[in-house]
Order: C-alpha cells, then structure tokens, then sequence
C-alpha cells in the first residue's frame, strides 16, 4: 500500500554543494552593488580636492575581496564535486 519513505530533508553534503552554487551565482550581484557604491558618495565641493584616490583604491579592493571570495568558494565547491562525483556519475546524476 505505502511506497517507500521519501527523506524530508537533502543529505548534508547535497546540501552544502547547493548552498556554495548558490553562493557563487550571489557573488555577481554583490560586486555590482559594491561598483555602485561610489556613486552614493557625496561630489566634493569645487575647491576641494575631487576624491578621485579614494574611489579608486575602494573598487580596486572591492575587486581583490571579490576574487578572493569566488577564489575560496570554488575552491570548497569543487572538493565537494570531488567527494560526491564518483558515486553520483556511477548512478548516472547530474553532478549540480
């Protein structure tokens, strides 16, 4: 009569993959929303010194932080491709 239990929840480590894909499609969105930052900032008054420096040194780390954390997030989301893929490409599942 009753088939078998489906599991409620994903397995931890579907889980945590699914998390760190969502993660890195994130990443693009919060680059644009640091790039426009600048342009909230207030315009410098004619004779003051026009902040050019420091709109660029903030992109350029905004850009450094953004590389590193698309740098770490996949480096762990592919560890985590590598320690799920053989039993899944075995089966026949999408890796993703």
């Amino acid at each position: 009569m009753n088939g078998p239990r489906v599991p409620l929840f994903l397995e931890r480590q579907s889980y945590r993959r699914r998390r760190l894909v969502d993660a890195s499609r994130a990443v693009p969105v919060f680059g644009i929303i640091l790039f426009f930052v600048p342009l909230l900032w207030p315009q410098p008054e004619p004779g003051e010194a026009t902040g050019l420096a420091e709109r660029g040194i903030y992109l350029f780390l905004a850009w450094g932080l953004l590389v590193a954390v698309t740098g770490v997030i996949s480096v762990r989301l592919q560890s985590r491709l590598q320690e799920g893929a053989p039993e899944e490409r075995a089966e026949g599942k999408d890796v993703l």
